[in-house]
């Protein structure tokens, strides 16, 4: 089967029926899962899983506790205390001090309650991020059901939802960062992009593209936005936890083995090279080659003429890639790429584009295949996006041909 048929087999009509299949799969195991009675779910973990280290976040921050914020030990008590069920979980504490405040109020109530609280809020905050971008997306309004299906199939999205995790939050960041962007609103793009802070390991590649490219009110924007958050925690707790918090970032090479304990669930390139190749240096001194590969790339899409769409999916892509540490619940934030090149491609002949086409399925697809990569220690989704960023950097030799959508 030549490249194009195996693109021409992807009518809309068959990718329904592939996000049907997914998703009744997925979120069957997931309820049939959770339906376990009493905390913990039928594979014998708590429910929520991560969401039990922001619960204890947000228990500190009501007791005032900043010395407790970077103390393990500490916080598995707590945690024991609050969720008996959890006894024994450790997390390792790395997000900054402010985290813990967002999640304070959430620390008032039950676990129970929390949790079910905090997923709803996870899933309708996914929700509306995928429909403002659908809503950018003129050619695909006559596919709303497909977008849905797909949506909800979306396996980044389930494993957010059964891990309890913040990504949705980076997903309405980078998702007001291209609506301020389209808008012609560099300093609020920035704005969105400094709230990043929380998840700082994402924003790498929007600094580095937009330093190198020199949008100053970006950046202006950015640092005023983190430094706006990390002053909310300066002023509660004072300067420790942050000194704390500076200093854990400083350690992050010696933390690494606690950090990713299932390396096979990261889909970034640091992880992809260090499960392939087993010599420190040499996975190290890959990674920063392929790294600086991509930042150019990206930053070649960025200066040139390209639609908006294909330079900000450029930019997702890369912020993945680049990103020194990536668990799959973050790849929600690939959600706007899907859909701004599913929009792209619809007005392309069908012969322009059969690689994108197949490489945005199996980019899609591919994390679901993770675990395989503890026996053939070889994560394919991280070649698959590298692949679809280097198919749109291609455009940009005859990005000027294009009609154009600057920012």
């Amino acid at each position: 089967m030549t490249l194009t048929s195996a693109a021409s087999f992807l009518t809309a009509r068959r990718l329904r029926a592939h996000g049907t299949i997914l998703a009744l799969c997925l979120w069957s195991v997931y309820f049939w899962n959770i339906a376990a009675p009493g905390m913990l779910d039928r594979a014998g973990n708590l429910k929520g899983t991560d969401f039990l280290h922001f619960y204890t976040l947000g228990s500190l921050a009501l007791a005032h506790r900043g010395a407790d914020l970077y103390n393990l030990r500490a916080q598995a008590e707590l945690a024991a205390q609050r969720v008996p069920a959890a006894a024994g979980i450790r997390y390792l504490p790395l997000n900054p001090p402010q985290v813990s405040l967002f999640f304070a109020p959430l620390a008032r109530l039950s676990y129970s309650w929390a949790l079910i609280l905090w997923l709803a809020f996870s899933i309708l905050l996914y929700g509306f991020c995928c429909y403002a971008v659908w809503r950018a997306c003129p050619n695909l309004r006559h596919h709303k059901l497909a977008v849905l299906v797909l949506a909800l199939a979306f396996p980044a999205f389930w494993h957010l939802v059964a891990w309890g995790q913040t990504s949705a939050l980076a997903l309405a960041c980078f998702t007001l960062g291209f609506f301020s962007l389209r808008a012609k609103r560099e300093f609020l793009a920035g704005l969105a992009f400094g709230c990043l802070i929380f998840k700082p390991q994402l924003g790498l590649a929007v600094a580095i593209v937009f330093l190198i490219t020199v949008r100053w009110k970006i950046i202006a924007g950015a640092i005023l936005s983190a430094l706006a958050q990390l002053s909310v925690a300066w002023l509660y707790y004072g300067p420790a936890p942050l000194r704390e918090w500076m200093q854990v970032l400083l350690d992050i090479p010696h933390l690494l083995p606690l950090l990713e304990p299932k390396p096979y669930q990261t889909h970034c390139l640091r992880t992809f090279w260090t499960m392939l190749v087993p010599w420190p240096s040499a996975s190290l001194a890959l990674y920063v080659i392929s790294a600086i590969l991509v930042a150019g790339l990206t930053v070649a899409c960025w200066r040139s003429r390209m639609p908006l769409s294909l330079r900000y999916s450029a930019l997702l892509l890369s912020t993945v890639l680049l990103a020194p540490h990536l668990t799959v619940y973050d790849l929600v934030i690939l959600a706007p790429a899907f859909l701004l090149l599913s929009d792209w491609v619809v007005t392309q002949p069908d012969d322009v584009t059969p690689q994108i086409k197949l490489l945005l399925y199996l980019a899609f697809a591919l994390p679901l295949l993770g675990p395989l990569a503890r026996w053939t220690h070889l994560q394919l989704s991280v070649p698959v996006m590298a692949a679809l960023l280097f198919e749109i950097g291609k455009r940009t030799s005859f990005s000027g041909c294009e009609k154009t959508q600057t920012s």
